[in-house]
């Protein structure tokens, strides 16, 4: 039995669902999007109690804005690396400087709108420590890597079967990228590489982004570097 991959769009985010045994949510999109949640999961016939974890690959605003809300209609915990639980917990997650020329004016032209978006402060039940979990007791055939660069507390999801949901570690979508590629916007241009390559350590066949279509492992060269 293959894991299910459901991709649902929360906003300029994709939000997979994995369904394997057991029912695993990555990344909890732009906030007020609680009611395309719930209309995807019952499109998918999933229940809200199916729901046995949802995992935010890092915790920005638009990663974990309806956050609060998916875990009121699921009742599942949320998990967070511990570097970034203060961010839920708080409601104040920080933007990520650009790392080139066109990151960096995305965001400039970004910090305008950031007076105008709202993130509705949650608990976190589990913190992330360490550098690898097994997602094995919530269902699904898998672990969580630490992949830090885009943030400090990024992390990915790699499957089995080769499938990884790395977050902002890589993207593909317009107008962040025009083809798949590493990051334009993070903490640490090296710390991203870095991460990267430890992605591939691990077999990964296809990358599926948070923003962006899934692409080819192979569309990134190992040794690549953000332009």
């Amino acid at each position: 039995m293959e894991t299910e991959i459901h991709c649902i769009p929360l906003g300029f985010d994709n939000c997979y669902v994995l369904r394997h045994s057991g029912v695993v949510v990555v990344d909890a999109g732009q906030p007020n999007r609680i009611q395309s949640f719930c209309r995807s999961l019952d499109r998918l016939g999933i229940r809200a109690t199916d729901v046995n974890l949802i995992l935010l690959t890092h915790a920005h605003w638009d990663h974990m804005g309806s956050a609060a809300a998916i875990k009121e209609y699921t009742g599942a915990p949320l998990a967070v690396h511990e570097s970034e639980v203060d961010w839920v917990v708080d409601g104040s997650p920080p933007l990520p400087p650009g790392i080139t020329t066109w990151g960096r004016l995305f965001m400039g032209v970004h910090r305008l709108f950031t007076p105008l978006i709202d993130v509705t402060a949650t608990e976190v039940e589990i913190s992330l420590s360490g550098l690898t979990w097994s997602l094995e007791e919530f269902g699904v055939p898998g672990k969580v890597i630490h992949t830090p660069g885009h943030s400090r507390g990024s992390v990915s999801v790699v499957l089995d079967t080769g499938q990884a949901f790395v977050g902002d570690l890589a993207m593909n979508r317009f107008p962040l990228t025009l083809r798949p590629s590493l990051s334009i916007l993070g903490d640490d241009r090296g710390r991203i590489v870095a991460s990267w390559r430890e992605v591939l350590r691990h077999g990964v066949k296809t990358i599926y982004p948070a923003h962006g279509k899934p692409f080819p492992a192979k569309a990134i060269r190992e040794s690549s570097r953000p332009d």
